[in-house]
């Protein structure tokens, strides 16, 4: 019986360390965080590892775009979207372009438009974001 338990409290206990593992290689592969004023951003997605990353960080941050193209095939992924982000009164806090089809910001409560383009599209959303709230916005092209 006590040689069930050891085997039983070994497994756990690697399982736990594998557990570790695998979210310490998920920070690994998230991208540098970048900061402009007020704002605090982290884009990418390119790649399983950082896609996967980008995901389980997505929580932590009140703002989520997401940047995907409509084909025949079905809708893929999109890298290199300018985005912009105007406060309330029109001015930009945020001009970057995603890196891959997920853009995190953490900005200050507030309502913001955010303009995003591909190819001669551009296309705003209107969004409010709430002290503890989150908002995750699709931004979806027909190609």
């Amino acid at each position: 019986m006590k040689r069930i338990l050891t085997c039983r409290w070994l497994v756990a206990v690697l399982a736990a360390s594998g557990g570790c593992q695998l979210a310490m290689a998920s920070a690994m592969a998230l991208p540098a965080t970048q900061h402009v004023g007020p704002v605090t951003f982290v884009s990418g997605g390119v790649g399983l590892d950082e896609s996967q990353a980008l995901k389980e960080a997505m929580h932590n941050y009140p703002l989520v775009l997401e940047f995907a193209g409509r084909t025949s095939d079905g809708n893929k992924y999109l890298a290199d979207v300018p985005v912009r982000i105007f406060d309330a009164h029109g001015k930009a806090i945020l001009e970057t372009s995603a890196r891959g089809p997920f853009l995190l910001v953490s900005l200050p409560a507030g309502r913001y438009t955010v303009a995003a383009s591909y190819g001669e599209k551009t296309e705003q959303r209107s969004v409010n974001v709430l002290p503890n709230g989150h908002v995750h916005q699709l931004f979806l092209w027909q190609m």
